[in-house]
């Protein structure tokens, strides 16, 4: 279950603070984003979300070298583009219909991708053919159908996994050669991730790195023996439905077993194992991380089972052995000599900051203050690139910034900027790249490196419209999308009004975003909806720039959008971010009804139309909400929902959780079950809604919570998706928010939607 803004609980001592509700403070320092409406324009309509039609462009391109990206035109065609010039020129025709992530390193070719298949959330499978970029044909490599990863080495030859087995291709037209044969479908996976590492680990679909010079191929095998398997129908068009098994470990039951091997290209039948640490190697353990150096240094993470420490082995191939003599903490960025390491950890205080690390004991601080950096993302030799929101007081941002830090006290949680750090011999000296560029128009940011950092795309996310540049040094060179014509159709619609304020609950400052209809009456009383995730270490406050549904509650049905983060979510120190730490279902719900409770002494809220609604973790929260009986909610929505920690995924669960066994924390996850509240949803309307095909938080859940509604005597509404996963995506879409509006329209009362 993992957030799409977020990051991973950094464990540590949990601090736990009861304070008082207080006042609503009022931020100063954002920029302005309300403006006159006028009542003659169309507002957005629940069909202008489901079809798109007021949804940003994007700029889709792939760096090739650091002064070369390729992009696809609108005719189909993708083109190299050579800086600082701009150079552009044919790459590859329009009819070959080609991806423009497979380009090889030299250039010479590209893998045309056709037939792909769903996964799970990262992974799915292809076919390939090789075209040959300069003699613009498709040359016969006899790729096999059903590939489920495929890479390119620096030297141009081709690794590849079919029915989870690693095969080398040396030269895009020679003979495959295998070099694993271990692999069987749900029980070893070699070069891809099993479901676990996938969703919760690696966040990916890979688990085999080339090398620099393309001479060693580093590969992880998952083992699932002992693995017990979620078993669910796919209901398909058969006469009789099939069974869908997938190794999935949930909290307490046996992990895969998970073993990471080197092979030299040159001899492909001789495979080296790394060990893990000595003290991992008898125990539970995950592999969270592989890093290549140079040509014989691999940098490699293990975490134990509790995930609450991590070491990091610096491996060297001496002797035709790779030796693993150093441990230190976690995920390194390397500079260019190699013998040094940059990482985001916490400071003294909690916040997470850029250290520079030579040596477990030798250890710098690069950065510091009451703010945090959320990711290091690129170093070169003078430069180390990252994201922060330390530019003005509201967390919320993240901006691609470059100004010089005037000011590091300040800080904006919702914000995102990119700094600079050089001169790392002196007094780190700081400056932010983006905060200056388009101050009103743009404060949530993130860069897209070519491969040696000379260049960088920057990708405005927010408030305003978005927007993609392309920069060298302090200099835009190219707009690659500015999204003049979407400018120009909001500038017809009544948009809603967003606003940013802070409240202050249990000696935190809580950040809250309101979604206000436009031209709002503050004589009128109108519904509110609060809109939830709340798991740990997630934002749903920020700048980001939306056009969702809840745009179109707040500008055609003229309710109020609410969304709020309390304890236990990110990027304002670990001290909030700790505070649900073996404790989910606790401070995070009483959060959300405090902060509706406030809402509802508004003079322009009314009291007694007030919901809740969230997705996944957002689910389970607004079902305990619901349950706690607070008297606040008439409604709420839960959809795709956690019902018990008993039945989610070991990595996630234990690493907030900790274990269910009485000597850990097994009385923590008998209290926070939606199930042991199913008798005070009696004085609530709640719908429940899930994919009977969801691999993620599987089907189970809602089961268990509607049995145990059903046992309680207590009315409530469902929807099932069949063969639908946790997505609810294509048809199931449109289908899922016509049914929540009109779920909304009963419950507020609200007019019709034609």
């Amino acid at each position: 279950m993992r957030p799409k803004s977020g990051k991973t609980l950094c464990l540590g001592l949990i601090v736990c603070i009861v304070g008082v509700l207080a006042i609503v403070l009022p931020l100063a320092l954002l920029p302005p984003v309300e403006t006159a409406q006028d009542d003659d324009k169309p507002t957005f309509t629940l069909a202008n979300y489901l079809e798109g039609t007021y949804f940003p462009q994007s700029f889709s391109m792939s760096w090739i070298s650091d002064d070369e990206y390729i992009f696809r035109n609108s005719s189909g065609a993708i083109y190299r583009k050579k800086l600082p010039l701009l150079d552009e020129n044919l790459f590859i025709p329009s009819m070959v219909n080609a991806t423009i992530n497979f380009v090889s390193p030299s250039k010479g070719y590209t893998l045309l991708q056709t037939s792909r298949k769903k996964g799970w959330r990262h992974s799915y499978t292809a076919d390939y053919q090789v075209f040959d970029i300069i003699n613009q044909e498709i040359i016969d490599a006899f790729l096999p159908q059903t590939i489920q990863y495929i890479a390119w080495s620096s030297k141009d030859a081709l690794a590849y996994v079919l029915k989870n087995n690693i095969y080398l291709k040396h030269t895009v037209n020679g003979t495959a050669v295998p070099i694993t044969t271990s692999g069987e479908e749900n029980l070893i996976f070699n070069g891809i991730p099993d479901w676990l590492y996938e969703e919760e680990i690696f966040s990916s679909n890979v688990a085999m790195w080339w090398s620099p010079d393309g001479g060693h191929l580093a590969f992880a095998q998952f083992n699932e023996t002992g693995v017990e398997c979620i078993e669910y129908s796919w209901y398909g068009e058969e006469q009789y439905p099939k069974t869908i098994s997938i190794p999935y470990p949930k909290s307490g039951t046996n992990l895969p077993k998970v073993t990471l091997f080197v092979v030299n290209v040159s001899n492909p039948d001789t495979h080296q194992k790394i060990e893990p640490p000595d003290n991992l190697a008898d125990k539970d353990h995950y592999l969270s991380a592989v890093t290549w150096v140079n040509e014989t240094r691999l940098c490699v993470q293990w975490m134990p089972r509790h995930q609450n420490v991590s070491y990091l082995a610096f491996c060297d191939f001496n002797s035709n052995i790779w030796k693993c003599p150093k441990y230190g903490p976690s995920k390194p960025y390397f500079g260019p000599n190699n013998t040094e390491y940059y990482r985001v950890l916490p400071n003294e205080q909690g916040y997470n900051h850029v250290h520079r690390i030579k040596s477990p004991e030798d250890s710098q601080l690069l950065t510091n203050g009451s703010w945090e950096v959320m990711a290091i993302v690129f170093v070169t030799a003078n430069n180390l690139y990252y994201i922060s929101n330390q530019n003005q007081t509201f967390p919320g941002t993240s901006h691609l910034y470059k100004y010089y830090i005037s000011n590091q006290n300040q800080t904006i949680p919702g914000t995102s900027h990119l700094y600079k750090i050089f001169d790392y011999t002196k007094n780190p000296k700081i400056s932010c790249v983006t905060c200056n560029l388009k101050i009103k128009r743009c404060q949530y940011y993130n860069a897209y490196f070519s491969l040696k950092g000379t260049y960088f795309k920057l990708l405005c996310s927010g408030p305003g419209v978005p927007m993609e540049t392309l920069h060298h040094a302090n200099s835009e060179l190219e707009i690659l999308e500015d999204n003049k014509e979407l400018e120009k159709k909001l500038d017809e619609l009544q948009m809603p009004i967003v606003k940013y304020h802070s409240l202050r609950m249990h000696g935190f400052d809580l950040w809250y975003q309101l979604i206000l209809p436009p031209n709002l009456n503050k004589n009128d009383k109108h519904p509110l909806l609060l809109e939830v995730y709340g798991g740990p270490g997630s934002r749903k406050v920020s700048y980001e720039f939306k056009m969702d549904w809840a745009t179109y509650l707040a500008s055609t049905e003229r309710v109020i959008v609410a969304r709020f983060d309390g304890r236990g979510t990110a990027y304002r120190g670990n001290k909030l971010m700790h505070a649900i730490y073996r404790r989910l279902g606790t401070f995070e719900v009483e959060d959300q009804i405090s902060v509706a409770r406030e809402f509802s002494k508004w003079n322009y809220v009314d009291e007694d139309r007030i919901a809740i609604w969230g997705w996944s973790y957002g689910g389970y929260l607004t079902s305990m909400v619901l349950g706690a009986g607070s008297g606040v909610f008439k409604c709420g929505i839960a959809v795709a929902p956690v019902s018990s920690w008993m039945y989610y995924d070991a990595a996630y669960t234990e690493r907030y959780m900790g274990l269910p066994t009485p000597d850990d924390n097994k009385e923590a996850y008998e209290s926070s079950t939606v199930m042991s509240r199913a008798a005070n949803f009696s004085t609530v309307q709640y719908l429940l809604v899930h994919g009977t095909a969801d691999d993620n938080v599987h089907f189970q859940q809602s089961a268990h919570i509607s049995k145990s509604l059903v046992e309680k005597g207590v009315e409530f509404s469902a929807m099932w998706y069949t063969d639908k996963d946790h997505g609810l995506s294509d048809l199931a879409h449109n289908h899922l928010y016509i049914h929540l509006s009109h779920f909304l329209e009963q419950c507020f009362d609200l007019p019709p939607n034609p």
